[in-house]
């Protein structure tokens, strides 16, 4: 799908201007490495058509990590990149992330070289700390990557699962450098809303930082195919499967919020995985990035054609409605 005029929002306080969803590649992993395995191992053939879907479509980001797959999810997202060689390909803005466990702050600098090999010495345009846990501070931390923006090795600094805390303390480290924080990572989705009541998101909207919601579909609960044919659940590979929405409990206390986002689908010729999307990307205005995966060309699709119309605002509320009904259960 070609879009003549591709929605381009600004991320924080960067020049970067990307699409209100990019791909989230955690799928591309190979299968290997503890977070790899969370999907099975996909084809290099089906990546290259999921990656050639989402740019020809209007995405123009793609959010990877060290920790996927050892840089797996990494080399095979430039490789397809490369083997697309289009404009799109070409101009395509790359997210990864640095895994701080049993680290310090020093081994951001030391292992940026990895990143960019594996990478392809593709620009890296946003570069995260994958979550708040090693061996030193969040401002030693920010320090380091302050160096790799001077260096010009990454463009962008972003965290991924801080607190509101802990995301003043960042941009307060960065601004000691002439930067901000652009962005953070967090799960958010109409089935996991607790950023809009433990401060994250207004501490967010305080200071111009980003939202990247990660797993905004709850890894495709929200699509409703999974209420509608448990044998599916069955047929999950990887751990996800155990997770407690995937429970006959859990997906019969979301089944009203499904409905809800089914009778839109219907208004719009969509599908409730769009309508969620959809919901995502405009009920906070647009400080929120949403980051879907894609296990085949048809999530890509359904993706991009998300970014395709706009529910009004009193179908935006209708469907927080529904969600705090789900989640206050």
């Amino acid at each position: 799908m070609n879009m003549e005029s591709p929605i381009r929002r600004k991320l924080g306080s960067s020049n970067l201007m990307l699409s209100p969803i990019g791909l989230g590649c955690w799928q591309f992993s190979g299968g290997k490495g503890m977070l790899g395995n969370y999907w099975p191992s996909l084809p290099k053939d089906v990546v290259l058509d999921i990656v050639r879907t989402s740019l020809d479509g209007g995405i123009n980001w793609f959010d990877t990590a060290e920790f996927y797959g050892g840089g797996q999810s990494e080399q095979m997202l430039a490789s397809v990149l490369k083997e697309i060689d289009s404009p799109q390909s070409k101009q395509a803005h790359i997210a990864t992330k640095w895994w701080p466990a049993l680290r310090t702050a020093r081994s951001i600098g030391t292992t940026i070289g990895v990143r960019l090999q594996m990478l392809d010495n593709r620009t890296i345009h946003l570069h995260q700390v994958h979550q708040p846990y090693s061996f030193s501070s969040v401002a030693s931390e920010m320090n380091e990557m302050a160096k790799l923006v001077k260096k010009g090795q990454i463009e962008n600094v972003g965290i991924s699962n801080y607190s509101a805390a802990n995301m003043r303390e960042a941009d307060r480290a960065l601004k000691e450098h002439g930067l901000r924080l652009v962005s953070n990572q967090v799960k958010y989705s109409l089935l996991n809303r607790r950023i809009e009541q433990n401060g994250i998101l207004d501490t967010a909207n305080e200071l111009g930082i980003a939202i990247i919601a990660y797993s905004p579909l709850e890894q495709g609960i929200l699509s409703g195919k999974f209420h509608r044919n448990e044998d599916l659940v069955r047929a999950i590979k990887g751990p996800r499967k155990w997770s407690s929405g995937f429970r006959a409990s859990g997906l019969k206390k979301s089944w009203p919020l499904i409905e809800t986002l089914e009778e839109l689908a219907v208004k719009y010729d969509a599908s409730p995985t769009q309508v969620a999307l959809n919901w995502m990307i405009h009920a906070q205005g647009e400080s929120i990035f949403a980051i879907p995966g894609a296990t085949k060309v048809k999530h890509a699709e359904e993706n991009v054609k998300a970014m395709n119309f706009s529910l009004t605002q009193s179908e935006m509320d209708a469907i927080s409605d529904a969600s705090w009904a789900v989640l206050k259960k």
